[in-house]
C-alpha cells in the first residue's frame, strides 16, 4: 500500500503482465475503449443503451492483469460489478480475481482510478444495488431466473481520492 491519509489509500496502479482475454470481442472492446479514453466502445456491442466501464483486476491464479468490460452501474461515485456470466451456473472468472485481489482499477471515461472491491453480503444493501443494476441492465433479472446461484454483486469504492 502507498501511504496517504489514515484509512485511505493513495494511487497505486496495478502493475504486472497484462494477459488479454481469450474472447476476441472483449480484447477489441477493451483496446478501443482505452485507446479513445472511453469515447468509443463504451456500450455493450450493438446496444448503445447499455453503458460499460473497464475493470482491471489481478488474476487469482496467474497473477496476470485481466481487463473486462462490465455494465456501468454507478451511484454517488460507487460502482457495482454484477458477476452474472449471463445466468450461467458458475461465476465469471473475474469473481475469483476480485475475491483474491480486491484492489482493482476502474476506468469510466478517460481516467482510470483505484478501487477496492467487496462482495455485498448484507441482504438489504444487496437488494438496493440489485435494483440499481436491473434498472441499468434489465437482462440481469432474467439471468437470476436462469441460475440456481445467487448472482454476486460487488461494490467498488474509490481509494485514490
Amino acid at each position: 500500500m502507498v501511504g496517504g491519509r489514515a484509512g485511505f489509500l493513495t494511487h497505486m496502479a496495478l502493475e504486472g503482465e497484462y494477459e488479454p482475454s481469450p474472447e476476441q470481442w472483449v480484447r477489441e472492446q477493451v483496446e478501443t475503449y482505452e485507446a479513445t479514453g472511453g469515447r468509443e466502445a463504451n456500450t455493450l456491442p450493438d446496444h448503445p443503451e447499455w453503458p460499460i466501464v473497464v475493470i482491471t483486476s489481478r488474476g487469482a491464479k496467474s497473477g496476470k492483469l485481466r481487463k473486462n468490460p462490465v455494465m456501468r452501474v454507478e451511484h454517488e461515485g460507487v460502482y457495482a460489478a454484477v458477476a452474472s456470466k449471463g445466468g450461467a451456473p458458475e461465476h465469471p472468472a473475474w469473481y475469483a480475481n476480485f475475491k483474491e485481489h480486491p484492489h482493482v482499477v476502474l476506468q469510466d471515461g478517460a481516467e482510470p482510478h483505484d478501487y477496492l472491491a467487496r462482495e455485498i453480503t448484507d441482504p438489504t444493501e444487496r437488494a438496493q444495488w440489485w435494483a440499481r443494476a436491473v434498472e441499468v441492465y434489465s437482462p440481469y433479472a432474467e439471468y437470476q431466473e436462469k441460475t440456481d446461484r445467487l448472482i454476486p454483486v460487488f461494490l467498488l469504492e474509490r481509494t485514490d481520492g
